[in-house]
């Protein structure tokens, strides 16, 4: 088990041991697990003293964004930017979090990048209570996500600027990846905003005015990104379609090219091969101006089929 602890007394931060930090009282205590093995269930409920339904919550392998309130706690989960390889269907890190007057405990199975800067904001003095704490957990995230939501929207408008025929299979990979990621981010940012709006309206002590104020910022920013994100699955669903038309409109055009050269040659082919036959009796198979006249019944078939096609207009 690994992880820091955080006591806030008086606007001042200390870090402090993980197996002391609850024994002292303070405006705040913040323990920081990173850990998804047994010894740190075992801390959860021997030491932290916390109900099994709360351990089982903080320590779950699998979790989505909710907000449950427990007493005069409130067990929230959150997702966010993680540094490690995430996986296109589980894009973003999982954050858990109980919450009482005075107290913390976060748990991540991954590491999450907004846990550096809420660290930076606590050694800071900025932050004085678990409201503080939890809000600017709710900001950092939404704060980090915003940009590749707008990096997706951007990809999007790129290939849609780009369309064209011959790049049909590089677009049509490109749009795939967005629509993945999309798909990936919106599964957690529409629960996300749901958990931070019950976290708000929750009637915890606790929770200060400004607290509330942040943490509906926070769930209208993710609520924003989750319609931007529907708006660029739709959109790569219609992009999808115009790839595909331009691709079927591409075999269309080479089979016409290739039914036309097909026209050309047909009666060539049969005259040729008339003429190819080794037997007797062909009309002028002696003669020396035989081979030139029949070269040029073929260029001047040739040509009345090239001009019939044009004037219908089979080249386009």
């Amino acid at each position: 088990m690994s992880g820091f602890a955080y006591r806030v007394a008086d606007g001042t931060a200390e870090r402090i041991d993980i197996q002391n930090a609850l024994e002292t009282p303070s405006d705040l205590v913040w323990v920081h697990l990173t850990s998804n093995n047994e010894q740190a269930k075992a801390w959860l409920g021997d030491v932290a003293k916390l109900p099994d339904y709360v351990v089982e919550a903080l320590t779950t392998s699998e979790s989505r964004p909710r907000c449950e309130a427990l007493g005069d706690g409130a067990i929230l989960n959150l997702r966010g930017r993680s540094n490690e390889a995430m996986t296109t269907s589980d894009p973003l890190a999982s954050l858990r979090i109980w919450a009482t007057a005075g107290r913390v405990i976060s748990v991540t199975r991954r590491s999450l990048t907004a846990v550096d800067d809420v660290t930076k904001q606590i050694e800071g003095g900025t932050i004085r209570d678990p409201g503080d704490l939890i809000a600017e957990f709710a900001v950092a995230i939404t704060e980090e996500l915003d940009p590749e939501v707008a990096d997706l929207g951007d990809s999007l408008d790129d290939c849609e600027a780009d369309l064209d025929a011959d790049r049909v299979f590089v677009l049509r990979r490109n749009v795939t990846k967005v629509r993945v990621a999309a798909i990936g981010y919106r599964r957690f940012l529409t629960p996300q905003r749901a958990a931070l709006e019950k976290l708000a309206s929750l009637p915890c002590d606790w929770l200060q005015d400004d607290d509330r104020l942040h943490l509906a910022s926070a769930a209208d920013r993710a609520a924003r990104m989750a319609e931007e994100l529907e708006s660029i699955r739709e959109r790569s669903a219609l992009m999808h379609e115009a790839l595909t038309d331009l691709r079927a409109e591409q075999i269309d055009s080479r089979s016409l090219l290739i039914s036309i050269v097909a026209l050309i040659f047909l009666p060539l082919t049969f005259l040729t091969g008339l003429y190819g036959m080794n037997v007797e009796g062909l009309p002028f198979a002696k003669e020396p101006w035989a081979f030139d006249v029949i070269g040029g019944i073929c260029i001047a078939i040739t040509v009345g089929i090239i001009g019939y096609f044009s004037v219908k207009r089979w080249f386009g």
